[in-house]
């Protein structure tokens, strides 16, 4: 009886596994992202010493399938391009989460926290 479980395991499990490498090559299961705008209002105060540093960025996102949405993020910026209220940042978003969006802006850096 316990050759038959482990069995109908290792076929469950491979199955799984096959249908996750299809969806990774046909792009299924990746959430398509939608570009939109991001409004700044608020902004972290400008460091005094130059490089990287941490910015919160409070703003309003409006897209495709989002009108308005008050959203706040902290990325690892560098201060020669520091935002100000009033920007309009390009940015990309989740059609069902756009408080996870993300910008294209020559001062952000890389940092993995949200």
């Amino acid at each position: 009886m316990l050759e038959v479980v482990m069995a109908v395991a290792l076929v469950t499990m491979l199955a799984v596994t096959i249908g996750a490498v299809v969806a990774a090559r046909t792009g299924r299961g990746k959430a398509h992202l939608e570009h939109g705008s991001l409004s700044v209002t608020g902004v972290s105060p400008l460091p005094a010493m130059s490089g990287e540093h941490y910015v919160t960025i409070t703003g309003t996102v409006t897209g495709p399938s989002v009108t308005g949405k008050v959203v706040y993020r902290r990325f690892a910026w560098d201060a020669a391009h520091w935002p100000a209220p009033g920007d309009q940042l390009a940015i990309v978003y989740p059609p069902h989460n756009p408080d996870n969006w993300h910008a294209d802006h020559p001062g952000l850096r890389p940092y993995l926290g949200s």
